[in-house]
């Protein structure tokens, strides 16, 4: 297995020219498998990670969500970034030291959203200074953890959202972040503001209602990593929903679709020995 400063190194390197896929497993298994199908970076989904403990996202408090960040980098050869929320902290001063939890459970990459708890943007010159405040943290580390700064301006439909989102990420490329990341960002055009706001620093985009476009189409309007969040762990949700509800109502029909028990045990079996 990879250390983790060479995972780091090579996150830092697949940033620099390209395009990316980046999924994102929910758990141990999901993060293997992915590994298997011979992507080059994982990333934790905040969603997807709460609902695997049976709670809305958002609601996994801050060990909880280190310990299941710590379990896919773990598990993983690959560089793995960390949805790491809003650091599970308001002001800079506080935001720092969780960032450096963060970074000692071994991922290569995290993202600070500028999203309250309650959903709520903060102020501009606040979420400035948290992400000062994680860059600082990760320059104090030494070990070269990439950082992403997120807007959700334009998630939470604020009737400036695209606008707003692009100034704060202007913003947010100055006071140091490696990545620039407005979920729901969906036409050529948008995409294309988000990249031109970011300067020469890499934008990750959200594979999420994009009309079509495809991977290369977002490399060509500069894109580096395009990211699922929660869209596997819903597909898996999906699954358990119909089948749930074919079950309910006795019928067993659905369950046709499940992935054949075989193949999981012989890749699981194979990739641990190789792991051994």
């Amino acid at each position: 297995m990879s250390s983790i400063i060479e995972k780091r190194r090579a996150f830092h390197a697949l940033h620099e020219r390209g395009c990316f896929v980046i999924p994102n497993p929910f758990d141990m298994g999901s993060a293997r498998w992915l590994a298997g199908l011979g992507f080059k970076a994982l990333a934790t989904t905040s969603s997807g990670a709460a609902w695997s403990y049976g709670f809305p996202d958002g609601a996994l408090g801050r060990d909880v969500m280190l310990e299941h960040i710590a379990e896919i980098a773990a598990v993983s050869d690959l560089p793995v970034s960390a949805d790491f929320l809003n650091g599970f902290a308001d002001a800079p001063e506080d935001l720092a030291p969780n960032v450096a939890l963060c970074i000692g459970t071994g991922v290569a990459g995290l993202s600070i959203e500028d999203m309250d708890a309650n959903h709520q943007l903060y102020d501009i010159e606040l979420a400035v200074e948290r992400v000062r405040a994680a860059r600082q943290a990760i320059d104090e580390d030494g070990t070269g953890v990439l950082l992403a700064a997120r807007s959700e301006a334009v998630t939470l439909r604020r009737p400036d959202g695209h606008r707003e989102a692009l100034r704060r990420i202007e913003r947010f490329a100055e006071a140091g972040a490696d990545c620039l990341y407005v979920p729901d960002v969906n036409t050529r055009e948008q995409i294309a503001d988000v990249v031109k706001a970011a300067g020469p620093k890499a934008v990750n985009v959200l594979a999420r209602n994009l009309g079509g476009l495809t991977l290369a189409d977002l490399a060509a309007l500069g894109v580096r990593r395009v990211s699922v969040g929660g869209g596997l762990a819903r597909m898996a949700w999906a699954g358990v929903m119909r089948a749930g509800k074919d079950l309910a109502e006795g019928r067993f029909h659905a369950l046709a679709d499940a992935a054949p028990g075989g193949v999981l045990n012989t890749f699981f079996a194979e990739d641990s020995a190789r792991r051994s």
